[in-house]
């Protein structure tokens, strides 16, 4: 059994605690949550979860179990497998320069990102895509010097049908 990420994705009710509860599982069980997003779904009254740990199958599989169990969670999908649409956003405060910006900008025009403050000493850009587009971009990125950085982590939706 390979200790590899995992994409949970959980419905759940939007009430206070929930998050909490949801952590406090993983915690109990020594599982460290990579990324955690909670937004909206598409039914009112509910919310979509995307959780991303590691651990090996087994592992990962007994902790959906349990959440399944969790009072206001409606269900909890493992889409580790599945063919999935996965995407994150990262905001990114780049030190810019008058000689730099123009390089930055054609830079972040390549990865179809957007600048979307700029300041006398920096940029700030905003990018989406999968994890390897977005490290690539922090990659070419970290030259200029990275004043800030933020990231909402993966959020998932299997393709096709429903999860």
């Amino acid at each position: 059994m390979s200790n590899t990420k995992h994409t949970l994705v959980a419905l759940v009710e939007d009430k206070p605690g929930v998050l909490t509860r949801v952590a406090s599982l993983f915690r109990r069980r020594g599982f460290n949550i990579e990324s955690i997003a909670v937004g909206r779904s598409e039914q009112p009254g509910l919310s979509r979860m995307t959780i991303v740990a590691g651990g090996d199958s087994a592992e990962v599989e007994q902790v959906r179990k349990q959440l399944d169990k969790l009072i206001n969670v409606v269900r909890v999908s493992d889409i580790s497998k599945e063919a999935i649409v996965a995407r994150e956003l990262a905001l990114i405060k780049v030190n810019a320069t008058a000689s730099t910006r123009s390089e930055i900008i054609q830079i972040v025009d390549i990865f179809r990102a957007n600048i979307v403050d700029v300041a006398a000493d920096s940029v700030t850009v905003e990018v989406t895509g999968d994890e390897n587009k977005i490290n690539s971009l922090l990659e070419l990125l970290r030259r200029f010097g990275i004043k800030e950085l933020t990231m909402t982590g993966r959020i998932a939706l299997t393709r096709g049908g429903t999860a």
